[in-house]
């Protein structure tokens, strides 16, 4: 393959993971270390690195349309964040000191877990019923509200259980920092089941707060040369097209079910393929 179409091949692959990754909040890692590997054989290492920058690059793209369209909760992101970033720089440096198998079972655990959860609320309205009332989200203000096209309205939510919300959020960084992937895949989960928060927020909240996380761990894979710019700049470029196309024409108007059933084919497929490799690895 010559340095051109390698070029054209990982624009077009990144313009699509960074579509989805704006619709789902979950970065483009998911869906470029796959094709890095397998594909165009591109060893691991630098994948990561690369997936960790498109991350990086759907959160710049997708975030200030979100924000504008007040779809993005700041408050639960800067809430949220704090635990997250902590755990990043934490998986960032057990990264090297702890074996993937263990790392890769239990992720794909949680995603499965996560996915069936999911399944079961498919059909599930846009805004989660009979949230319980929590103190700590009412003195923190966490509750807010957005309009949705696909329902013509204003949609107005409560937030719950922020606690549980923040350890959770400790673990995703952790997950991010340690396989480069993105942590979307358990933020979102984790603000939809467990702090109660509509798909849709969740999935901007998190896409406004993936970028945070990934930066924190940036660093540590800038330092040991896992960055390629032959790679990362096509990536950094399509991602952020993509990221850009999904949030300003199409999370508004898409579908709270259509969007949940793609989440949970999502979460299924990783965790079969994090299972797999801690099994075979």
């Amino acid at each position: 393959m010559t340095p051109f179409l390698f070029t054209f091949v990982v624009l077009a692959f990144s313009v699509g993971a960074g579509l989805l990754g704006s619709l789902l909040g979950i970065g483009g890692g998911l869906i470029l270390i796959p094709v890095l590997t397998l594909l165009l054989k591109v060893d691991i290492h630098y994948a990561v690195g690369a997936s960790i920058v498109s991350v990086i690059a759907t959160s710049s793209g997708a975030a200030a349309a979100y924000v504008r369209e007040r779809m993005a909760n700041l408050r639960v992101a800067m809430f949220l964040e704090v635990a997250t970033t902590a755990g990043a720089l934490t998986g960032a440096f057990l990264s090297g000191r702890v074996g993937g198998r263990g790392v890769y079972l239990v992720f794909g655990a949680v995603m499965a877990y996560s996915a069936l959860v999911m399944l079961r609320r498919l059909k599930s309205g846009a805004v989660p019923a009979d949230v319980p009332e929590d103190p700590l989200a009412d003195r923190l203000g966490l509750h807010g509200s957005y309009f949705d096209e696909s329902l013509g309205r204003e949609v107005s939510y409560r937030v719950t259980r922020p606690v549980a919300g923040l350890g959770l959020m400790y673990v995703a960084g952790t997950v991010s920092g340690m396989l480069g992937i993105g942590s979307g895949a358990l933020k979102v989960p984790a603000m939809d089941l467990t702090m109660r928060l509509p798909l849709k927020v969740s999935t901007a909240t998190s896409n406004f707060m993936i970028g945070v996380t990934a930066a924190a761990s940036a660093g540590v894979y800038f330092a040991r040369g896992h960055i390629d710019p032959f790679i990362a700049g096509p990536v950094c470029v399509g991602v952020t097209l993509g990221a850009w196309l999904g949030s300003r024409h199409l999370m508004a108007r898409v579908n709270a079910a259509w969007l949940r059933a793609l989440f949970v084919g999502l979460l299924l497929w990783v965790a079969f393929e994090m299972l797999r490799k801690g099994w075979t690895s």
